[in-house]
């Protein structure tokens, strides 16, 4: 990673705190400014003085790299047009992500829909697509998503960069279970386009992110909202008794026989973490992301703590 080295008793606990938010935001090549930093750490926000005094020591002992406003623990002067193109890619991401967020909320039994991944970082590489955080009426999640997997197959040609829906919620089950670092950091970074009440449920359920991501702040969303449609209110009222949530269940068990198939090679605590399907959630992250992340976390953390021989604490 090309950092210096530190003795144990010359890294405080505001430098350890710099270091692991660095250390996780590199995993994605991301270079983090000042206030990136503060916001992605546990550094309280009333030592800013002291932090930044943290930020120039580190600096000076080659442990942290500054590439323009931003740094990173990678010596690396790509990093900052990465992080500049990436900016100029989601912002033309945008506005593809605003007209599809319309269109999603549009179909019958959408509550809400947000968009995560990259694109809610402000940062998407060439090749990065839009993924959608959808929020459903109850015993409806399946129906809902069928048909929006339908529309992506049939009219954008199984197209996934502007048509990534690949997670679902419903409005009675808001508390996500998976608690960790990557978890939280995805949450607080949703960005609302729609449902915007149901969004901040969301939040209020999911506080535990808060002890992650001290620093980040939420202000309740509200605004305009996208009007529902005769056709979505007339599908709603046909699908809204008994066969309507005879066929959500099928469609479940049908989507669930075709992944177990599909995805053998993962084991069933595997299955059920990267495709967790019930009638209130359907996740589908085949490539196991999160625990991806989550392991190359662990893995730069023990490569930091080693070069520089001291143990972190965040």
């Amino acid at each position: 990673m090309g950092i210096g080295t530190i003795q144990q008793e010359q890294l405080t606990e505001v430098g350890s705190k710099i270091i692991l938010a660095l250390a996780y935001f590199d995993l994605f090549k991301y270079p983090l400014t000042v206030d990136e930093i503060i916001k992605y750490s546990k550094v309280p926000t009333e030592k800013r003085s002291v932090f930044i005094s943290e930020v120039e020591k580190l600096l000076g002992q080659q442990i942290v790299f500054q590439h323009g406003p931003y740094f990173s623990l990678i010596s690396n002067e790509q990093l900052e047009k990465r992080r500049e193109n990436g900016a100029q890619n989601a912002s033309a991401l945008m506005l593809k992500a605003h007209k599809y967020s319309r269109l999603i909320h549009r179909f019958p039994f959408v509550r809400s829909v947000c968009i995560s991944g990259s694109l809610s970082k402000g940062c998407v590489d060439e090749q990065g697509d839009i993924d959608y955080f959808i929020i459903t009426e109850p015993e409806r999640l399946w129906i809902t998503r069928t048909l929006l997997i339908a529309f992506k197959k049939v009219f954008l040609l199984n197209n996934h960069k502007y048509f990534c829906v690949n997670y679902f919620i419903d409005t009675e089950h808001l508390d996500i279970p998976d608690k960790n670092i990557f978890t939280a950091t995805e949450l607080l970074t949703l960005l609302p386009m729609s449902g915007h009440a149901i969004y901040n449920e969301l939040i209020n359920k999911n506080n535990w992110a808060f002890a992650y991501l001290p620093n980040v702040t939420i202000e309740p969303k509200t605004g305009a909202e996208v009007k529902d449609t005769v056709i979505k209110k007339v599908l709603e009222s046909a699908l809204g008794g008994y066969l309507g949530g005879q066929l959500d269940t099928l469609l479940m068990k049908l989507t669930i026989k075709r992944w177990k198939t599909k995805f053998r090679n993962f084991n069933e605590e595997e299955l059920d973490t990267a495709m967790r399907s019930r009638k209130y959630v359907s996740k589908h992250h085949p490539q196991h992301f999160q625990q991806v992340v989550l392991d190359r976390f662990k893995n730069n953390i023990t490569q930091v703590e080693k070069k520089l021989n001291v143990i972190l604490h965040g």
